[in-house]
């Protein structure tokens, strides 16, 4: 089953992705999918198996621990991959609206209007609340529960680490951003032709 899914996600990408990949690869943008998620909860298990599967398929994603060297200043790198990026992949977690940053890089997803596929790994919709630590103003905070919102509101996938199928998960995953990313391709081209 595992690689039925790996391979008609890769015929998918081979068929509609793989010659508009090749004309955006001189274009420098930072990446194809980025990945919005809370690193304590899952560097090590989802957002890093996403990473390495994109990164296998020829794609190009962020993930901030990959992307990043000591040195980098986060705001100077984050934002711009989240600008330029085509499709957000946000991965919540019980630990999620806790990071200032996850929130701040979700916000900039909905703001900046880009495709995110929710992820709610260990946690459910409505457990997620954007709490007030003292640490943001209240413009900040609003514009935290609004892109949290928008967010729970977006069809996604749900896991349980404990007692999920890993490799069925990475495949759907998968699945889900090569068809989300064919989508954002065919309506440029449609956008395109009609100028």
């Amino acid at each position: 089953m595992q690689l039925r899914g790996i391979s008609s996600a890769n015929n998918l990408y081979r068929k509609i992705l793989q010659p508009q990949t090749r004309i955006h690869a001189t274009t420098k943008t930072p990446c194809d999918i980025f990945i919005n998620h809370r690193g304590i909860d899952t560097k090590k298990n989802i957002a890093g198996l996403l990473d390495d599967h994109f990164h296998r398929m020829g794609l190009r994603p962020f993930l901030d621990s990959r992307n990043m060297k000591p040195g980098d200043r986060l705001f100077e790198k984050i934002n711009p991959a989240i600008r330029n990026c085509k499709i957000g992949v946000a991965v919540f977690s019980p630990n999620y609206c806790d990071s200032y940053f996850c929130l701040h890089e979700l916000a900039l997803l909905m703001e900046s209007k880009k495709r995110v596929i929710p992820i709610f790994c260990d946690v459910k919709p409505s457990q997620l609340r954007v709490m007030d630590y003292g640490t943001s103003s209240a413009k900040q905070l609003q514009r935290f529960s609004w892109a949290l919102e928008e967010a729970k509101y977006t069809v996604g996938l749900t896991f349980d680490t404990l007692t999920g199928d890993w490799s069925h998960f990475l495949n759907t995953a998968t699945d889900a951003v090569i068809k989300n990313l064919a989508d954002l391709e065919a309506e440029n081209s449609s956008k395109k032709s009609t100028l």
